[in-house]
């Protein structure tokens, strides 16, 4: 399951339960959620990138990534000729720790602006 078919899945559930008005069994619901999210997130880290998809997500360049490879300190998901990465075996450089998972959602909020809140809160 992708993750826009887990969006387009659930945003169609809330739909369909507040037009007729639905009661439910909100544990049944969550579990159903939770094992979709679970399907979703899977699928995404099993991804094999490009080594030029792969460097764009991790930080690293493709000849350094390539370079893992062919050490075997990467497993290649792809040919031997044609070397792919799955997603969840990048390295991550930490330069570049951006999140880039379409599930990860930060609050936009800064810390400059949360200290504000407390400090001028009553």
């Amino acid at each position: 399951m992708s993750p826009e078919d887990f969006l387009t899945k659930w945003v169609g559930e809330a739909s369909a339960m507040r037009s007729r008005g639905a009661l439910v069994n909100g544990a049944a619901l969550l579990e159903e959620v939770l094992h979709d999210f679970d399907a979703a997130t899977s699928d995404y880290q099993a991804q094999p990138l490009t080594l030029g998809n792969a460097a764009r997500e991790s930080g690293y360049s493709a000849d350094y990534l390539g370079r893992l490879v062919r050490e075997g300190r990467i497993p290649n998901a792809g040919r031997p000729n044609a070397p792919k990465i799955r997603r969840s075996d990048l390295p991550r450089k930490a330069s570049s720790l951006r999140c880039r998972d379409p599930f990860h959602h930060l609050d936009p909020t800064t810390p400059g602006q949360i200290a504000r809140s407390v400090v001028t809160s009553d």
